[in-house]
């Protein structure tokens, strides 16, 4: 038995087929700017681009040598204010999803969070220079830095950890809490390690911002100029000034002469291979923790 085409048929295809190429020309417009865009930069960073430019400090005021003291201290502010904002973000979220009741105390919390999303970088770079900086006495340092850029980076945390709580189905609650387990066992044993891959999502939005933010550290902790004497990790104390990959790219791009012209697009490329490579490694074990779950 054989169906014939009919015109209804035709016109469903045809709009199947336009759909189809509008989806794929959206697609296109999002991907091949940033491939143009990272080809560009690669292109203009590759003379200076090898192992030296990331092990060697920057020399001849920073017209010559490598990015080895920014590179640590982007390291030491991401990691530190990850540290920081990652607990608090999570445990707020636990405590708004799973504990707080309806009502207008959680409403302006909520409200209080999506405001504080938007806040332009620079108010916070104030806030931190008001508080960490002034008032509690720790002055321009990586710790004052770091905790600026925790408390830029908190929203997102908070509302991804929000979602990813909520996505766990409330089936998996009332199991636990009809064999007699408590809340807090429930939300420890069942709820995050189902939602962790979904936390790890709004981590790992906060790595670039971090690692791409000039100005919370330009008024917290970063410094034009500071070469790491013995090249080592641990440098830095959590007291001292520190360069920054995004700092140093601006100082390069606008305050210091007669750079070389690859220098500040290597400078670009390497901030751009740190976020990338950090985003890859929480991405790779995102997908091992969702390849584990068993719904």
């Amino acid at each position: 038995m054989s169906f014939t085409e009919t015109p209804f048929d035709r016109r469903k295809q045809r709009t199947e087929q336009v759909a189809r190429a509008v989806l794929l020309a959206m697609t296109a417009a999002m991907v091949i700017p940033l491939v143009v865009i990272v080809g560009y930069l690669v292109i203009r960073a590759w003379p200076v681009l090898s192992i030296d430019f990331l092990l060697q400090n920057p020399v001849s005021r920073m017209r010559a040598g490598g990015l080895w003291a920014p590179l640590v201290g982007t390291l030491y502010l991401v990691v530190i204010s990850l540290a920081v904002a990652t607990p608090i973000g999570v445990m707020a979220a636990i405590y708004l999803n799973e504990y707080a009741r309806e009502g207008w105390f959680t409403r302006i919390v909520n409200l209080a969070v999506v405001n504080l999303a938007g806040v332009p970088s620079i108010v916070h770079a104030l806030f931190g220079l008001g508080a960490f900086v002034i008032f509690a006495g720790m002055g321009r340092s990586i710790l004052a830095a770091s905790l600026t850029l925790a408390i830029m980076t908190l929203p997102v945390i908070i509302a991804s950890t929000k979602e990813a709580l909520a996505a766990v189905p409330i089936a998996f609650r009332e199991a636990c809490w009809n064999v007699g387990a408590s809340r807090w066992q429930t939300i420890r044993h069942v709820v995050l390690p189902n939602a962790v891959s979904g936390i790890l999502t709004g981590v790992i939005l906060q790595v670039s911002r971090a690692a791409g933010e000039t100005a919370p550290i330009m008024f917290t902790g970063a410094v034009f100029y500071k070469a790491l004497e013995d090249n080592s990790l641990l440098a830095y104390g959590l007291l001292d000034q520190c360069m920054a990959l995004s700092m140093h790219l601006f100082t390069l791009s606008t305050q210091v002469p007669d750079v070389p012209p690859a220098l500040p697009y290597g400078t670009a490329v390497v901030l751009l291979g740190l976020v990338l490579a950090t985003n890859l490694l929480a991405i790779g074990f995102r997908l091992y923790l969702r390849s584990r779950k068993r719904w």
